[in-house]
């Protein structure tokens, strides 16, 4: 007998393989980081990404990609590559806490970029939570903290990225599937990943294998879940189930790392996740 379950416990599973997919390919980035260079990841973890949307669309139609808005797409990508970049070096040196509590920031940004690309309106309660979660990485990368340096701020240039690549792919899924979204992304990051990492390529054995499958599947699962999640539930509901990535991967640092979470670390990520909350329950504006 089948179990039915009703739309919000069908988010919360979804959002489940969200946190596991996104917590899976840090790992598996952390271990490749310490035989391959960022870009050699990215273009490997491409290929794969490629591969399975080529089988993926044969197999259901090529007629869901769609052959328009090519300079968006381009626009899109190169962001979102940035972001990535950002993403996987700085997995390779940063606790893997600090890595996500970076990212978080990302919703704050995607607000300014909303605002000047797609005329959004700017409200009090978006430039609050614009302003607490700018609050919270001023006191992870804090002058003479640990956490100041080069992977830290590549981190950040990432989370900038991506927030231009979130608004450019609101603007595209008006008229793409998303399908159409990640061939094009998986398309156009391949030679962005193969060019810059051909001169220094490092043969691949089969114990990296495993790894590099992890993160090209990973990369596809993690966003798959969050868009059927966010098909299911109102964002209010998601975005805070998307929060527990950070102590969960706080969890996973600690147990397979022996990486520890100091006090600055906790009250920044908590001021980020407190702008990102403000942002969801109170901006109705």
């Amino acid at each position: 007998m089948a179990v039915i379950m009703n739309p919000g416990t069908r988010a919360a599973l979804w959002m489940l393989g969200t946190l596991c997919s996104f917590t899976a390919m840090a790992i598996a980035g952390r271990e490749l980081s310490a035989d391959f260079g960022t870009f050699q990841i990215l273009a490997v973890r491409s290929a794969i990404g490629l591969t399975l949307m080529v089988l993926l669309l044969s197999a259901l139609g090529w007629h869901r990609i769609t052959h328009a808005d090519v300079t968006t797409h381009l626009l899109r990508n190169l962001a979102h590559y940035a972001g990535q970049f950002g993403w996987f070096f700085a997995i390779a040196y940063l606790p893997l806490a600090a890595v996500f509590a970076i990212e978080f920031t990302v919703p704050l940004w995607t607000l300014v970029f909303a605002a000047l690309i797609l005329k959004e309106r700017i409200t009090l309660v978006r430039v609050t939570a614009l302003a607490v979660g700018l609050a919270g990485v001023m006191l992870i990368l804090r002058p003479g903290g640990d956490l100041l340096q080069v992977a830290a701020l590549a981190m950040l240039g990432g989370a900038l990225a991506y927030g231009l690549s979130h608004t450019l792919t609101k603007k595209l899924a008006a008229r793409h599937s998303a399908l159409s979204i990640l061939f094009y992304m998986m398309l156009i990051q391949l030679p962005l990943g193969l060019l810059p990492a051909w001169q220094d390529w490092a043969p691949l054995q089969t114990r990296h294998w495993p790894w590099f499958l992890l993160v090209g599947v990973t990369g596809l699962t993690a966003h798959y879940c969050m868009v059927r999640a966010l098909a299911l539930a109102d964002a209010s509901v998601v975005v805070p189930m998307d929060l527990l990535r950070l102590p969960l991967i706080a969890l996973v640092g600690y147990l397979l790392y022996q990486e520890r979470v100091d006090l600055w670390l906790v009250i920044g990520s908590g001021l980020i996740v407190a702008g990102n909350m403000l942002n969801v329950f109170w901006n109705r504006g």
